[in-house]
């Protein structure tokens, strides 16, 4: 059986003011990827919070090494 690992992490904006921009947090989160240099992303998923203020927003991505498809 062959297995491999997951790796993840998740992302949010600042609490605050700002905090329920979604093209900020997107372009974070891109930076992000960059930053981690050849990955094969597997997955992304975004969840919006209600608060009193501005919803609080996570971007999850699930990725593992590897060269990317382009």
């Amino acid at each position: 059986m062959t297995t491999w690992t997951i790796n993840h992490f998740s992302q949010s904006n600042p609490a605050g003011k700002g905090q329920g921009d979604v093209a900020a947090l997107l372009r974070r989160v891109a930076q992000s990827i960059d930053d981690l240099g050849d990955v094969s992303v597997q997955d992304l998923t975004f969840a919006s919070n209600v608060t009193a203020g501005e919803d609080d927003l996570t971007v999850t991505v699930s990725y593992h090494p590897g060269r990317r498809r382009r």
